[in-house]
């Protein structure tokens, strides 16, 4: 079994700088040496000495959450759930925002080994980036192999445990929904390209659609930042490419909020002239005018979970729960528009415009 000194030797460091990069010790490590160190662990496949692993465990109290946004209302229930099982077990939450930065999100990872987290917790899509996918795992598995827990919420590459929200389902359960009610021409207010969360949710809606016979073209689906003003703007982008729109899916409940709000200065009815449909359920969905039908996340039970997971007794393998998605039926859809389709060109109907 590899010692502390077979890895220092392996990097050409002292034992010392191993150990500072092992045991996420504050004192800086250049990143050259900290990589030749994680690699070298790596390579000998090093696991740090149970009993010291014990001794350093034993005066961690605070658990390190990487959030996107907190005052994101989805990562704000999120927090409840996790705030609720950490208050229960006495410990302190040390929430970090990344603002959906990537490398800000390698950074939290580093200043938060530093503070000797007992736990770490990722709350949100992971990435499609295979170079930060990467990083981040070699640093998880470092922090891992100093007696730290880690979990993920969201679809992440870290093998681990994960608590996983079904958004496929989720989109699958919104695109069935507005089909049913004769809905054809079916836009999509989603969020930025580079989140799993947007590519699980557009995957169920087109699955939905490909089962009723249709196709989501990429000239109608606009992507932008997952919040109220995003929302609106891509809602109006939709619009002027494609007036003839019966229904709008927003891919998170403040997106469907923006889009309403652009709607509403357009004149367009809702539900009587266009549908909506969010995600993820959050309170204000019930309480604006009028009530936003949904995708319905259990939001605070998958902090619940999560919080639990890294907090209760390790498992030999990783644990992955799948929490499940429901449609909340409210006033914002309604049965396709009968209103004449225009079929005419763009030129035609430009051309009527100016008559």
């Amino acid at each position: 079994m590899a010692t502390l000194s077979d890895v220092a030797r392996r990097a050409g460091v002292s034992p010392a700088t191993a150990s500072r990069v092992i045991n996420g010790s504050s004192k800086p490590v250049t990143d050259e040496l900290r990589e030749r160190v994680l690699a070298a662990v790596a390579e000998l496949q090093y696991v740090p000495n149970a009993h010291a692993q014990l001794l350093a465990r034993s005066h961690r109290s605070a658990v390190g959450v990487i959030v996107h946004d907190v005052s994101d209302p989805y990562f704000a229930e999120i927090t409840r759930g996790l705030q609720r099982v950490a208050t229960d077990q006495g410990r302190l939450l040390m929430i970090c925002n990344s603002y959906r930065d990537p490398d800000r999100e390698l950074e939290y990872v580093e200043l938060l080994r530093g503070h000797q987290v007992a736990a770490l917790i990722l709350a949100g899509s992971g990435y499609h980036d295979d170079a930060f996918t990467r990083q981040l795992n070699e640093k998880l598995a470092a922090y891992e192999a100093t007696g730290g827990r880690v979990a993920v919420i969201g679809r992440h590459e870290h093998s681990g445990d994960a608590v996983m929200p079904d958004n496929r389902t989720g989109g699958h359960l919104a695109g069935r929904e507005l089909c049913a009610l004769g809905h054809r021409a079916i836009g999509v207010v989603a969020g930025p390209r580079i989140l799993t969360t947007t590519t699980d949710r557009l995957a169920g809606l087109r699955q939905a659609l490909a089962e009723h016979g249709l196709d989501l073209p990429e000239r109608r689906i606009r992507y932008a930042e997952f919040d109220r003003d995003g929302g609106a703007e891509a809602a109006g982008r939709l619009l002027d490419a494609d007036p003839e729109l019966t229904a709008i899916v927003a891919l998170n409940d403040s997106m469907a909020i923006g889009a309403l709000a652009t709607l509403r200065a357009r004149s367009l009815a809702v539900p009587g002239r266009i549908s909506v449909v969010g995600f993820d359920d959050m309170p204000v969905a019930r309480d604006v005018t009028p009530a936003l039908t949904t995708v319905r996340l259990p939001l605070v039970d998958m902090g619940v979970r999560a919080m639990s997971l890294v907090l209760g007794a390790a498992a030999p393998t990783p644990r992955v729960e799948v929490l499940p998605a429901e449609l909340v039926r409210r006033d914002t859809t309604g049965p396709a528009s009968d209103r004449p389709r225009d079929t005419s060109t763009p030129r035609a109907r430009r051309a009527r415009a100016t008559s």
